[in-house]
């Protein structure tokens, strides 16, 4: 039998049910929806979370579109899933936990007598670091963005070749192999031994079908290559990001983009001009080095100093 929380299943069986993790203003649970796929033959586990930002949704997409396709008799090992970690914040379409104003994915390892985002965090830390591997689901919400997998853990880490290539299995197209911020699940798992990326599909608002897509795909490439499925699946070379330029607005104005999202470019290169709201040109802004068109912000208007986008810089393969 393999559980998470409510959820509890027989080998060749799936379950869903819900992991509390606290109580609401009214009293009443607080409960994350979980499902629990357990194969009909023994193997790894896997552990899948999404929405850990709750205006974040295109993981979520995945889930919805990939767990229906599963059969637990033709699974080896076990497939656990948190599908809406940033439960408050899901409800209200906002990228913060806003019971306590935290961004959920800076949390990590988290705390079980913290805050309401601390408590979340432990409890789906205890779920990952139950797992072998862990894909956490996150989409740019506020940005434009290439579909990416980000490896967190830092270069140097003993984990971080075993995260590279869950990233290059999943094969979003790019990766950006840089380390991130303490807190970040993608940065406490591996520290606890099991390789984690973090995929980041797309950006938009609400669902993003082309980017849900890649994610389907490429969460199926994973349950492959690893051995929960059968077939083909292998690592794939993509163009690897080891930093990120970023360029924020000059001036006040409207920003009009001059590079398509995944494009090359180089020192020199326009990336976007300003103007006021008749037209006429405030500003103009150069990439500074070579690299990839990364992300860029959703809306036209920028105060001075506003972030508008980044090029991905020392690009490897």
């Amino acid at each position: 039998m393999q559980s998470l929380g409510t959820a509890q299943a027989a080998p060749g069986e799936m379950d869903t049910g819900r992991l509390v993790v606290g109580e609401a203003r009214d009293g009443s649970d607080v409960g994350l929806p979980v499902a629990v796929i357990n194969g009909a033959s023994s193997g790894t586990t896997l552990y899948l979370q999404a929405v850990s930002d709750g205006d974040e949704l295109n993981g979520l997409g995945v889930l919805t579109r990939l767990l229906p396709q599963l059969d637990p008799a033709e699974i080896a090992g076990t497939i656990t899933v948190v599908a809406i970690a940033n439960v408050y914040g899901f409800q209200v379409a906002e990228h913060r936990n806003p019971i306590d104003d935290t961004k959920l994915n800076r949390a990590y390892p988290g705390d079980p007598d913290g805050s309401s985002s601390e408590r979340i965090a432990h409890a789906t830390f205890q779920a990952a670091t139950d797992a072998d591997l862990v894909v956490d689901l996150h989409q740019g919400s506020t940005s434009q963005m290439i579909d990416e997998t980000r490896v967190r853990c830092g270069r140097h880490h003993r984990q971080h070749d075993a995260c590279l290539e869950l990233a290059q299995v999943f094969d979003a197209g790019h990766v950006l192999d840089q380390k991130g911020p303490e807190g970040q699940l993608a940065r406490a798992a591996p520290d606890a031994g099991i390789p984690t990326i973090d995929p980041e599909l797309g950006g938009t608002v609400g669902w993003d079908e082309s980017s849900i897509e890649v994610g389907v795909r490429g969460v199926r490439r994973v349950l492959e290559y690893y051995g929960f499925l059968p077939g083909d699946a292998a690592p794939k070379d993509q163009n690897r990001a080891t930093g990120f330029d970023r360029y924020g607005s000059p001036v006040g104005g409207l920003v009009h983009l001059q590079q398509e999202l995944g494009a090359p470019v180089q020192p020199g290169d326009p990336l976007f001009t300003v103007t006021d709201p008749l037209g006429t040109e405030k500003a103009r802004v150069h990439a500074e080095n070579s690299g990839i068109f990364w992300r860029a912000r959703r809306l036209p208007q920028a105060a001075t100093g506003e972030y508008v986008c980044s090029v991905g810089t020392g690009i490897e393969r």
